[in-house]
């Protein structure tokens, strides 16, 4: 199980989403921690980039980076944040 590391700007992100967007975060961190590879996060590297992306549903996304067994989560929000790294 990979080990999560918040941002300070990831919390500060996360506290800016509505509550039901917040608890959509919440189950993809708990599915993030006990299974990277679950088919229903979608996880794939951001193109040219070494950060990864998560869907928590169709319009939030977690955005992180591994370090080896350690996931540094950096942002969470809406589907266009990945373009933002």
């Amino acid at each position: 199980m990979p080990r999560i590391v918040r941002t300070d700007s990831f919390l500060e992100q996360f506290c800016e989403l509505g509550s039901q967007a917040q608890k959509r975060v919440v189950k993809t961190l708990r599915l993030l921690e006990d299974n990277p590879k679950h088919p229903s996060l979608r996880v794939h590297r951001i193109k040219g980039t070494p950060v990864w992306e998560a869907y928590a549903s169709k319009s939030i996304r977690v955005i992180f980076q591994r370090e080896g067994d350690t996931l540094s989560l950096l942002a969470c929000g809406r589907h266009d944040i990945p373009k933002r790294y």
